[in-house]
């Protein structure tokens, strides 16, 4: 781990103290206050990025006059300063944005993204939570872009049965009742000892992936690949333990469906799904996955299941409604000193084109 710095910002109320990397106690200790916490705002989920990318440890432990404490999870990508992207967290990571005590004011989230602006880094990107948008996104105006985003997750209040009743549509219920009757085999594995079943089952995945999209599959395993490397769901199931569990379901000994949930406190987060169609949609193995998860998430004690981003109006935003998820604004916030990602983004264009790459 890096050597910690402490530097100086001014405020209007007088010094405050910025230290970097953010010692590890005071970040837990954040973490274990602040109860709308995100298993994606932990130290762990710093440490995977680390074990698995081109990324350390650059995050902020900011500290006012008046005591309130601020942590701001980011990660750099280590390169030299003027070329550098320091983010919270980068594209397909997830939410990041800050872990604070309470009594931060407005004042104070505007003094954190005024010091931002003044990183040399070429890009500096903070995804922010939706239940601390509002605050956070008021300081980022002006400084920086917003870039909107949308994330679901499910209200576990009143447990299991309310949601089963209450909350899961109808159409839900009656795939899993279709999938029950199919007498699956399902297993839901805390050791990591299924990641071999998640990444055949998500080689698969690829496949059907690149016939959607017309895309051939070379580039499509390349691509995904390299945004999901196979070595990343192993590390991350021996960093989150026992909080990483990996469901998976087997129709006549063939491999269904499987999918990653990871938990912090009483937070649950859906992380990864991967299927075989040709086996899983005919018996619904992959609604009865979800039911069962969120079930486990409740018998745990957590008030939150969160099934991640989807673009409004999409097939993936519809799927997840159906399980009661509700669509909440979780912006991300950027800023570039040279437009670099304008530059991608035409290049990826230009090439959909070439390939006439359909989006799924």
């Amino acid at each position: 781990m890096n050597t910690a710095a402490q530097l100086p910002v001014a405020t209007s109320t007088g010094p405050a103290h910025v230290t970097t990397p953010a010692p590890r106690e005071i970040w837990w200790d954040l973490a274990g206050r602040d109860p709308d916490l995100a298993v994606t705002q932990t130290p762990t989920w710093l440490d995977c990025l680390c074990a698995t990318g081109p990324h350390r440890d650059a995050s902020r432990l900011y500290t006012f006059p008046g005591g309130a404490r601020v942590v701001l999870p980011l990660v750099s990508r280590g390169r030299p300063r003027r070329l550098d992207a320091e983010e919270s967290w980068p594209a397909g990571w997830g939410i990041g944005g800050p872990v604070a005590s309470s009594g931060v004011g407005p004042d104070d989230a505007r003094v954190l993204f005024e010091d931002l602006a003044r990183r040399p880094a070429l890009r500096v990107g903070v995804r922010l939570r939706p239940q601390s948008a509002e605050l956070w996104g008021r300081a980022a105006r002006g400084l920086f872009r917003l870039e909107p985003h949308t994330t679901q997750a499910i209200d576990l209040d009143g447990g299991f049965g309310t949601v089963w009743r209450d909350r899961f549509h109808q159409r839900v219920r009656r795939d899993v009742k279709r999938a029950e009757k199919a007498h699956l085999d399902v297993e839901v594995d805390r050791s990591g000892r299924l990641v071999p079943v998640f990444q055949e089952l998500y080689d698969r995945s690829i496949e059907r992936w690149a016939v959607q999209q017309h895309e051939p599959r070379a580039l499509a395993r390349w691509r995904r690949r390299r945004e999901f490397p196979e070595e990343r769901l192993a590390a991350v199931a021996a960093r989150f333990g026992t909080s990483c569990s990996l469901w998976a379901a087997w129709d006549r000994g063939e491999p269904a469906a499987a999918l990653v949930v990871l938990r912090h406190g009483p937070h649950a987060k859906f992380w990864r799904a991967a299927m075989d169609r040709d086996v899983a949609h005919p018996v619904r193995a992959t609604p009865l996955l979800y039911r069962m998860a969120v079930e486990d998430a409740c018998a745990q004690g957590c008030r939150v299941f969160d099934l991640g981003e989807s673009a409004p109006g999409s097939s993936l935003e519809h799927f997840k409604a159906g399980f009661g998820a509700v669509s909440r604004p979780s912006p991300r916030y950027w800023r570039e000193r040279l437009p670099v990602s304008a530059a991608e983004r035409g290049l990826r264009t230009a090439v959909k084109r070439a390939i006439r790459f359909q989006d799924a």
